[in-house]
């Protein structure tokens, strides 16, 4: 079958007429004629009849539009596909490691500058240990690393942490599990179930420094290096938990818990580390000149900012 033919007898057919089908697409009303007639003859049967001074479809006609509407549909899909995958690989790429210890959310908040700025960037994000993650800055396979801690001294990676801004922390229980708790936080969590971050987690020691200098010895039911893992844990009532306070709503509409209280003292800091000493990549330009400018903006907690 020539496509051709097909076409000049789907664009009459929607035109209603040969005089207005060959005024939108630019061809003589004897083109148009011609080439359905070769359609017809192809395929063996009439596709219009006259009527009146008009034409109008047969039932083969009406057979033969339905499948032409069904290939120009897919046709202009294709096109749209090849030219989308195309304009996407013209995108200018901007490859960003997440250390498994950032809460997603905050990692979406920190690099959304970097998507509403004036250029578009295909974003591709990549999760792993930090020190994985820095062995792909080192080689160029990162742009820009966003970490819960500086990077080393002892590393021989070269880059450079650009302090973004810090969280205070708040602690989540179910109402049942808060219902019995003895006393004020943070003494309440004296003896309290606790699931808490893994020995790896830079939030790990600052918690026990944290639980030592409060003088609280909990019940340590659960450690886990998943974030989302220890507050599905937590959801079940299974111990108390912590996470930040910029996330608080978040948090008890999700799992479906109550804040037990908040330490203005323990503090999540968060860092984008990159090659780049002084920082000249646009999209990490947009991430740190929105975080000092309102790093994690919350209602009801109090931020720390740049310094």
């Amino acid at each position: 079958m020539n496509y051709r033919h097909l076409y000049y007898f789907w664009a009459t057919a929607k035109a209603g007429g040969v005089m207005r089908a060959s005024e939108q697409i630019h061809t003589t009303p004897q083109t148009l004629s011609t080439q359905i007639k070769l359609l017809e003859d192809s395929l063996g049967c009439a596709l219009f009849r006259k009527r009146g001074r008009g034409l109008e479809l047969t039932d083969d006609g009406r057979t033969a539009l339905g499948y032409a509407d069904q290939i120009f549909t897919l046709g202009a899909e294709l096109e749209a596909a090849i030219g989308s995958a195309r304009r996407a690989r013209t995108l200018p790429e901007f490859r960003v490691g997440i250390a498994d210890q950032v809460h997603k959310s905050i990692a979406y908040r920190l690099l959304e500058p970097a998507l509403d700025g004036p250029e578009p960037v295909r974003l591709i994000c990549h999760e792993g240990t930090l020190a994985d993650l820095l062995a792909q800055l080192a080689v160029h396979r990162l742009d820009l690393v966003i970490a819960d801690e500086p990077m080393g001294p002892n590393l021989s990676v070269k880059a450079y942490s650009h302090p973004l801004g810090t969280t205070a922390m708040s602690f989540f229980a179910t109402s049942a599990l808060k219902a019995t708790l003895q006393g004020t936080f943070p003494q309440c969590l004296d003896g309290a179930p606790m699931l808490i971050q893994g020995a790896a987690s830079a939030m790990r020691q600052r918690l026990d420094g944290w639980l030592g200098e409060q003088g609280v010895r909990p019940r340590r039911v659960g450690e886990f290096d998943d974030a989302a893992l220890l507050k599905a844990f937590g959801a079940e009532g299974r111990g108390v938990f912590m996470s930040p306070t910029v996330l608080e709503a978040q948090t008890c509409a999700q799992y479906g818990v109550e804040v037990v209280g908040r330490s203005p003292t323990l503090v999540e800091a968060f860092y984008a580390i990159s090659v780049e000493r002084r920082i000249t990549h646009p999209c990490v330009m947009a991430i740190t000149a929105a975080a000092r400018g309102q790093f994690l903006a919350q209602s009801g907690a109090e931020i720390e900012g740049l310094r």
